[in-house]
């Protein structure tokens, strides 16, 4: 019997994914790839894709091209997203995918790991679209992930160099070390970032120099980061760097001979955002 479904495989410019795009490109005949391109992503997710799209001898669709942050941001109002208010997930990852594949029957390969079983990525709850895990099927863990990537000779992405997910650049999400990263690396982006909130603290009538306790007891989000605006926490780089260099030690001295990404993945620093947005990071 014909199988008339379509494959599907979301690939969000992380390692997880991308290793079951190269699992996959030979085990499901006519599978279709994507990325929900939000306007705001890493040069170095960019190039990844690149290269994975030659590994895989097809083109990795991008959906959501021509509404990205920037027309988002407008309709909310000029409301920076946040844990509490996550619209950047569901108008720029979620419906996107949704719109694609519309109501024909459709097979979703979602890259939760064996050895995370219980962590949710996007599963859809319409009834046309059944979600696989193929890692947790054929017990693909971690070390397995790296193997796929080496073996296929793409690696990791570089910006894993110095950071721990994929997403876009100013996501609310990534750790405080990391926006400094951004800032040493790609200080274009930086100041994009800083251009965009200090536009939320100007139409809020806030000042950049406020204390924000009392706004966040109010539900309200000003900043990117943790209650501060990011010309606030560059000017704690010295302090948050050396918090971040404590956290590695700790994360080496509790686990020997932990590989440097696994190590970055583990250090928690004290006043970090450390909770993963469960579509966009795998």
């Amino acid at each position: 019997m014909a199988d008339n479904r379509r494959h599907i495989c979301g690939i969000s410019g992380g390692k997880d994914s991308s290793a079951l795009a190269v699992y996959l490109r030979s085990k499901v005949p006519k599978m279709e790839y994507f990325f929900c391109d939000t306007g705001a992503e890493l040069p170095e997710t960019y190039e990844y894709l690149t290269r994975l799209e030659v590994l895989l001898g097809q083109p990795i669709v991008r959906l959501n091209a021509e509404r990205g942050f920037d027309h988002w941001f407008e309709v909310f109002r000029g409301a920076l997203p946040s844990p509490q208010m996550r619209w950047c997930t569901r108008n720029m990852k979620i419906k996107p995918i949704e719109a694609w594949i519309g109501d024909e029957p459709a097979v979703s390969y979602v890259a939760i790991r064996a050895d995370e079983a219980n962590r949710k990525g996007y599963i859809s709850t319409k009834p046309n679209i059944t979600s696989r895990f193929p890692f947790v099927e054929d017990g693909v863990d971690r070390d397995g992930v790296m193997r796929i990537l080496e073996d296929a000779g793409i690696g990791l992405p570089s910006y894993y160099e110095w950071r721990t997910r994929s997403g876009c650049y100013f996501c609310f999400y990534q750790r405080k070390a990391e926006w400094v990263g951004l800032a040493d690396r790609h200080p274009d982006l930086f100041e994009r970032a800083v251009a965009i909130e200090r536009k939320v603290l100007q139409d809020a009538g806030v000042s950049g120099d406020a204390d924000f306790g009392d706004q966040a007891m109010r539900g309200r989000n000003y900043t990117w980061s943790g209650g501060e605006s990011l010309p606030q926490l560059l000017a704690r780089r010295d302090e948050i760097l050396r918090k971040h260099r404590d956290s590695m030690s700790r994360a080496h001295r509790s686990r020997q001979n932990v590989p440097p990404l696994e190590a970055l993945g583990d250090a928690l620093d004290e006043d970090d955002d450390t909770t993963p947005c469960t579509v966009c990071a795998l």
